[in-house]
């Protein structure tokens, strides 16, 4: 019997544009379900925008519009990426409808009843610059355990550890820049520690998450008691009001799950359909796919909400790791990171369905986007591979269609029939890498018949008409067998090939039974080559596209929409701009990316503390450092800075200075400068 199977992607959230890292995401979710929808079975695929939450609200400020009008836009836009891609949803919805709003009302009424709910006034970071407190990701510091600096407001990148923005140490906010404020407001916390017996049951046993997903979650959390979970924030704040507490909002990671519902709610009501066979049906299968940075939502507070409130729980949820393009993070101004409408300006999505169909597997690891190994798969693979067996064919066959009777192939296409449950059972268990493997061996089989019978040389000689014929009916039968293995990644090839044989592709099935006795249309081209200009042209674009974003420098007029935050001039009016100098006087100063590994008063020095610095390898240098007014030695051990590594060394009373330190400010302020995540010390800045 067909399976009845509901799935759903990560919710994108509508404050910034799909880019290639997302798609890694949709792509694999897209196929999963075209393969169950192709296999027979009845497959739902549910999306909708994330639309709540103080970013919104910001930004929405700050392009003077409401935050209607903006999630409209935004919406819009992410549509017509996904569509961009192939990628189909039944339902696209978006969190802030009054389906969603709803379903909160009575999940939460749920969550209440079953007396999960407590009440506590929260100290939390405050802006008053922008008069609004700050959710994690506006929150900038040092992370309390590790002591690692420029940590964002929820979790440590460097130690993993998790934690609340008022225990970061020195937080900034991101929106102005300035020291936020300590207020006190009502916040409503879930006891998760009261579904803790629950939810060790659930990712313990069955088959609904990957073994290393379980292991990580008894191995981080399920073995201490569950922290209570803050799903409140207090005014001003973009969201739904929650009802029984006045003034207070849910927090977005509260209703956007919920989001999941509300979308195929609104799919049941197009359809006739009950939204319980969906989601409080034993009949019905529930798959979340998720990237591995929102584990902790999904595996349990998500569960926990379900459990509480009688909906289904997930069948499975099937998480992936990040996107890397050359073995780096993307990056903006090296032009990888590629936002969705600047990759289709230049490629075919085929190419990258394709690419990362050859990456992904049922495991959580990240997939790296090789240029050249990009290049050489689609050229490889797809074109001299599987597309051949269809171009160097169709042609000779146009006049006579395929032959009456199926002739003697040597048992190709029996084989190939036969790998199709193979294929089949990568294709479910996500196994996409797996499943591309196959179907590439098959065209390496294929492709010597061709070359041994050359069509093209049985084609000059008219008593060879029945051969020839027979000839390019094995090759295009074969090539119709990859076309509907390859339909749930390749959906154009498989849209064209049914134009080609007349038999439009609609069954797994379909690959078992060779295909007779039909007319073949002229032969269009399917996949182009991909050329190395114009991803170096989509490069291009895309570093364009982040210099265009920068707010103008030397003071110059900018658009709201590229200078939102209308920065003072004080700080440069205070310090004007130091004469030109070229690239070769800036190449003699050679900045470093250190690790404060000690810091002490020096004795009857006013302004200064004595500074260890490693630069990695066991290399280290003494700094004096003019900043004792401005931080506590305990602070900065641990704190990685910028150094100019070779500056001369300089005799002072208090003992040798190998170096300095970077620093903003001046005069009675100062700050200093920290590199992004992921730097290391030795690392040069460039």
């Amino acid at each position: 019997m067909p399976r009845r199977l509901l799935v759903t992607s990560a919710l994108p959230y509508a404050n910034g544009h799909i880019h290639i890292g997302h798609l890694v995401e949709y792509i694999q979710t897209d196929i999963w379900v075209r393969f169950q929808k192709l296999f027979g079975n009845d497959c739902r695929y549910m999306c909708a925008d994330d639309t709540h939450g103080t970013a919104i609200m910001i930004r929405a400020r700050q392009e003077g519009r409401s935050e209607e009008e903006l999630i409209a836009d935004m919406q819009a836009a992410h549509e017509q990426d996904f569509a961009g891609f192939g990628i189909e949803f039944d339902n696209y919805g978006s969190t802030h409808s009054e389906e969603n709003r709803a379903l909160c009302h009575e999940i939460w009424a749920a969550i209440r009843k079953a007396n999960l709910v407590k009440e506590e006034s929260v100290e939390q970071l405050f802006d008053p610059q922008a008069g609004t407190f700050l959710a994690d990701r506006f929150v900038r510091g040092t992370c309390p355990k590790c002591k690692s600096a420029d940590q964002p407001g929820d979790n440590c990148s460097v130690c993993g550890h998790h934690y609340t923005p008022i225990e970061l140490i020195d937080p900034v906010s991101t929106l102005t820049g300035s020291k936020p404020e300590v207020r006190s407001a009502l916040h409503l916390f879930i006891e998760l520690e009261k579904l803790h017996g629950f939810l060790a049951e659930w990712t313990q046993s069955g088959d609904h998450l990957q073994p290393e997903i379980a292991n990580y979650l008894q191995g981080h959390f399920l073995g201490d008691p569950l922290r209570d979970w803050d799903i409140s924030r207090p005014a001003p704040y973009f969201g739904f009001e929650i009802p029984d507490s006045p003034g207070n909002y849910w927090y977005v990671w509260f209703d956007a799950p919920i989001g999941y519902i509300a979308s195929t709610w609104q799919w049941c009501k197009r359809n006739s359909q009950k939204l319980d066979d969906w989601w409080k049906s034993p009949d019905c299968e529930v798959h979340h796919f998720i990237g591995k940075d929102i584990t902790y939502f999904h595996t349990l507070f998500w569960p926990g909400m379900l459990k509480t409130a009688g909906f289904s729980l997930p069948t499975k949820v099937h998480i992936h790791g990040f996107l890397t393009v050359d073995g780096e993070k993307m990056s903006k101004s090296k032009g990888t990171f590629v936002r969705a409408r600047t990759y289709l300006n230049h490629l075919d999505p085929s190419y990258l369905r394709y690419f990362y169909a050859t990456k992904l597997s049922s495991r959580v690891d990240d997939l790296d986007l090789a240029v050249d190994e990009f290049i050489a798969k689609v050229n490889t693979d797809l074109v001299n591979k599987v597309v051949n067996l269809a171009s160097r064919t169709a042609k000779f066959v146009e006049k006579t269609g395929l032959s009456a009777k199926y002739p003697d192939d040597g048992g190709l296409f029996a084989a190939a029939a036969a790998s199709g449950d193979e294929i089949a059972a990568a294709y479910e268990e996500c196994d996409f890498n797996k499943a591309m493997r196959l179907i590439v061996a098959l065209a390496d089989r294929a492709n010597p018949f061709v070359e041994e019978n050359k069509p093209w040389e049985l084609r000059k000689d008219p008593a060879n008409a029945e051969r020839l014929q027979d000839v390019c009916t094995i090759a295009l039968n074969l090539f119709r067998q990859l076309a509907i293995y390859l339909a749930p990644v390749l959906p154009k090839l498989a849209q064209q090939t049914g134009e080609l044989l007349n038999n439009p592709i609609t069954s797994w099935q379909q690959a078992a039974t060779p295909l007779i006795g039909t007319p073949v249309a002229k032969f269009a081209h399917m996949l182009q080559r991909v050329e190395e200009k114009d991803l170096l042209a989509m490069i291009e674009e895309s570093k364009e596209e982040a210099a265009a974003a920068t707010p103008a420098p030397n003071g110059l007029a900018a658009s709201a929409a590229s200078d939102p935050w209308n920065d003072s001039g004080d700080a440069l009016a205070a310090e004007p701009l130091a004469p030109e100098c070229t690239i070769d006087d800036f190449a003699k100063v050679d900045l470093r990316v250190a690790r404060i590994i000690s810091a002490e008063e020096v004795p009857d020095a006013r302004k200064l503390l004595k500074l260890q610095l490693s630069l990695g390898g066991g290399v280290t240098k003494q700094v004096f450092a003019g900043i004792k007014a401005y931080y506590e030695p305990e602070q900065l051990v641990g704190r990685l800075v910028v150094c100019v590594a070779n500056l001369a060394p300089r005799t002072m009373k208090f003992g040798v200075s190998e170096g300095m330190i970077a620093a903003a400010g001046g005069g009675t302020e100062a700050y200093l400068l920290t590199p992004d995540s992921g730097a290391k010390p030795g690392h040069r800045l460039h």
